[in-house]
This record gives structure tokens, sequence and C-alpha cells, in this order.
């Protein structure tokens, strides 16, 4: 199991390190190529565009092929990409490169999650789950630093040691990662939706996930903000402060196996919403950063503990359509952010501030918990 962990903790970290590589950078990538400031996010968007789009074909048809060779072909195509956006000379040359990039992200990402539980015994699929967990905070809490590093001496050396990695991944991948023969029947894409939602448990269990993802894309977005007028932090000290709570979302994936072999599935499920359900209202209230820092800091460690247990929920839905479940898991994640962000804005600049968006948190939490028991998850 060492080699299947390292590897998918290696694809997840390069993965997410690329997807956060360019918002810090784009004040130099806007002035490298000369380009409006408006024009500029598109960077980004792109990006999470190329990816959605991708990955609502791209699970449902790897679930036809062996997941090893897709795998390697999605990181091949991701590593090639990304290094090439180091090369880009024009503003659209980068936002079609990123959009690209995700395209290939789409493709080699979800492999990762569905790959495990038939590579796995049952019993150890959440532990397996916590390493790609693991890579995805690392990437936030170490890669997108160094990135940052790095594009204070180019901002094409980011985007090439990025590259470098992925293309060395890439051969490893293809050395020790083993076979994973498909399971599924050549059906159409509609029809192996429609498949998986038949499902009795799929549909409320789905629901759960996007509206979980709402609430915690609303923090990770508006926590920054939160520091910076409520707590006077320069952009050096939120940068501290979201070091911090990466930490502790990156602890808590790497203890949430003992947890889950401790308390079972569905009581760690439980524990961890109401975990959430005591911490959010607390938040507004806190007076000082320590405080602050000290509940957010559980808020983010019960985060990594549950991604696993999410995806390993999730994953159980199916033995067939595992590649689809991984899709459509990844497509609600981005649209869970994009509602967080519209409905986000107008709390936090409102007269309620960071204690809106807190209400917002603690409501989409107890209906994701409702929706998680009605899905039968906390037997």
């Amino acid at each position: 199991m060492a080699p299947l962990s390292i590897l998918s903790f290696g694809v997840m970290f390069l993965v997410g390190t690329d997807t956060f590589l360019v918002a810090p950078l784009l004040p130099e990538l806007t002035a490298r190529f000369a380009s409006p400031p408006a024009s500029a996010g598109w960077m980004v968007s792109a990006y999470a565009i190329g990816y959605c789009v991708t990955a609502v074909f791209a699970g449902p048809v790897s679930d036809r092929f062996d997941r090893r060779r897709v795998l390697v072909a999605g990181m091949s195509a991701f590593s090639a990409a990304t290094a090439a956006c180091g090369l880009a000379s024009t503003l659209w040359q980068m936002i079609a490169l990123r959009a690209l990039a995700g395209v290939c992200a789409a493709v080699a990402a979800p492999q990762v999650w569905a790959a495990i539980p038939q590579l796995v015994p049952p019993g150890r699929v959440v532990a397996a789950m916590a390493a790609p967990t693991a890579g995805l905070t690392v990437a936030q809490l170490v890669g997108v630093p160094v990135g940052s590093l790095l594009g204070a001496v180019s901002t094409a050396a980011p985007f090439l040691a990025v590259g470098a990695a992925g293309a060395g991944t890439s051969l490893a991948l293809w050395l020790w990662y083993p076979p994973v023969p498909p399971q599924a029947s050549k059906t159409r894409v509609i029809a192996q939706y429609g498949g998986l939602l038949a499902v009795p448990a799929a549909r409320w269990r789905f629901a759960a996930y996007f509206v979980f993802q709402l609430g915690n894309f609303a923090v990770l977005s508006f926590a920054p903000t939160w520091f910076s007028t409520d707590f006077a932090l320069d952009a050096t000290g939120v940068g501290y402060a979201m070091i911090a709570l990466g930490t502790g979302n990156t602890l808590g994936a790497l203890a949430g196996p003992r947890i889950v072999a401790r308390w079972g599935t569905g009581r760690t499920l439980l524990g961890c919403m109401l975990a959430y359900l005591v911490c959010y209202p607390a938040l507004p209230w806190s007076g000082n950063l320590a405080v602050a820092l000290a509940v957010l800091s559980v808020v983010f460690f019960t985060g990594g503990t549950l991604f696993p247990v999410f995806m390993g929920l999730l994953q159980s839905l199916t033995a067939t359509a595992r590649g689809t479940v991984s899709a459509l898991a990844n497509v609600l994640m981005y649209a869970g952010s994009a509602v967080a962000g519209a409905l986000g804005g107008p709390l936090m600049t409102g007269s309620w501030g960071f204690a809106g968006i807190a209400c917002l948190v603690w409501t989409t939490t107890a209906c994701s918990t409702l929706l998680w028991a009605r899905s039968g998850a906390m037997r």
C-alpha cells in the first residue's frame, strides 16, 4: 500500500499546487503580459472551467478503461500543459494553456479517488484516501507558498517546476502504479449518471456533499478578509494565519484514519458535523486573533478528517462507475465554491460582516448533517 499512498499523495499535491498557483502570481503575470487587470482573472477562471466541463465527461468515459493508463496519460498531459504555461508569451496563450491544464487535471485527479476502492480492502479505503487528501492540504500549506517564492525569481519558474515534478510523477506512475481494470460497460454518459443517481442513497449524499462544500468554501474564501478587517493583519500576517489553518487541515487528514478506526465511519461523520455546529457560532465572537485561530484550527482539523470519509461514502455507492462518482463530486465542489462566492460577498460586505458568513455556514452544515443522516451514512 505504501507505493499507492505515495503516488496518490504526489498526484494530488501537484494538482492542488497547480490549482492555487496562479492567484498569488496575478500581479506579476498581469505585468508580464501587459494585460488589463479586468482580464487577468481569466487565468484563474480558465482552469476551473476546463476542469469542470471535462470532468463531467471524463469521469464516465474513464470507467471503461484501465485507470492506470488514464492516470498516466492525464498526468503526462497535465505536466506538459503546466510547463507550457511558463513559456506563454501572451495573456490569451496563458488563458488557453490554463484551460488545457484544467482539462488534463480533470482526466487525472478523479482516477486517484476512483482507483483506491478497487485496490484496497473495504476496511482500508478511508485510510488509503487520507494520502491524497493530505496531498491537497499540503499543497496549500507548502506548495503554494513555495510557488510564490519561485515566482519572485521568475513568473515562469513555478510552472516549469510543477511541470518537471509532474513528468517525474508520471514516470513513477507508469513504473509502480498497479493496473486497475475497468468494471463498467460501454454505456452512454447520460445513462451512467442516471444509473448512479438511481441508487437510493446517491441523491441524498451528493446533495449533502454540495451543501457542505458551499459552507466550506464560504469560510475559505472570506476568512482572509475577516483577518484583515477585524484583526488588522497585513498580507503577510494573513498568509501566516492561513498556513496555520492549513497545518490543522493536514493534521486532520493524517489523524483521520485512526479516528475512523476507533469510532467507525458513521460516528466519525456525526461527531465531526456536530463539532462544526458548535464551532461556527463561536467564531464571530472570538474577540481576539488567538481565539479565532484556535477555533478555526479545530474547524480545519475536522475538515481534514472528514474529506476522506466523504469520498469513501460516495465511492461506496457503486462498484462500476467510480470515475463518474469522482467527476460528479469534483463538479459539485466547484459549484459549491461558485455559490459560496455569490452568497458570501454580500454577507461579508453587509452590516453583519463575518457573522453573516458564520450563520450561512452553520445553516449549510446543519442541512448537510440532515442529508447525510437521511442517506443512511450515520448508521
